[in-house]
């Protein structure tokens, strides 16, 4: 995983297969089927790099032989919050590496014309402000969606919230981190820029209806 000096708070992950699954990501020809495994198993190692520096308290553990210490992640349950509906399709491999996470959802969809988020749906659990939040969405674009997440999640109590997509433009990225500084974002890529309607170039298209089979 690197950091981009000229742009503080994004960590691109950069492990070889990551890389490689992200290049048939990309492709235009890649069936639906094929691209939704994809985006799973990029999510899943993503998660590895994205949870590296969680706590962890002591716990003791009986062995078959005898009794140690051992260590368990501290806190209350992590929540994974999917940005309806394209971050759906991230859930899934991070539960693969944390199946104990919590799941709550936002829904917001983009506005075509003004390229603003509409918010229409909001479920998280209990005792927010305990709790590590990992907001997920494919793409971080315009960055409307990511900044109205971040602070739906601030506005219920949140306090320690990352978040993760595969693709990022310039553009996204200054402007999550100029709302909310504080919230760190985990790429597989930063991509060159937005296209005039919004879309990140060169991207991957509309991840939500190569997910979903959709147009």
């Amino acid at each position: 995983m690197t950091t981009t000096p000229d742009m503080p708070g994004l960590s691109l992950v950069r492990h070889p297969l990551v890389q490689h699954k992200l290049a048939i990501l990309r492709n235009r020809d890649t069936p639906t089927k094929i691209f939704k495994e994809l985006v799973d198993e990029i999510a899943m190692l993503m998660a590895y790099e994205a949870t590296a520096d969680l706590g962890l308290d002591p716990c003791d553990v009986e062995t078959p032989l005898e009794r140690t210490v051992g260590a368990k992640v501290s806190g209350k349950k992590l929540v994974l919050v999917p940005i309806l509906r394209a971050g759906l399709g991230m859930v899934d491999g991070f539960l693969r590496l944390i199946p104990s996470a919590r799941v709550g959802h936002v829904g917001l969809y983009r506005d075509h014309e003004t390229l603003e988020p509409v918010d229409y749906y909001f479920k998280i659990p209990a005792n927010a402000e305990e709790r590590q939040f990992f907001i997920l969405d494919p793409m971080l674009a315009t960055g409307g969606s990511a900044v109205a997440a971040v602070s739906r999640l601030k506005a219920s109590g949140a306090t320690r919230i990352r978040f993760l997509c595969l693709v990022a433009a310039p553009e996204g990225v200054r402007r999550l981190r100029a709302t909310h500084p504080d919230v760190e974002i985990f790429s597989a890529a930063l991509d060159r820029e937005l296209s005039a309607s919004g879309y990140i170039l060169p991207g991957l298209g509309d991840a939500g209806d190569r997910l979903f089979g959709t147009r």
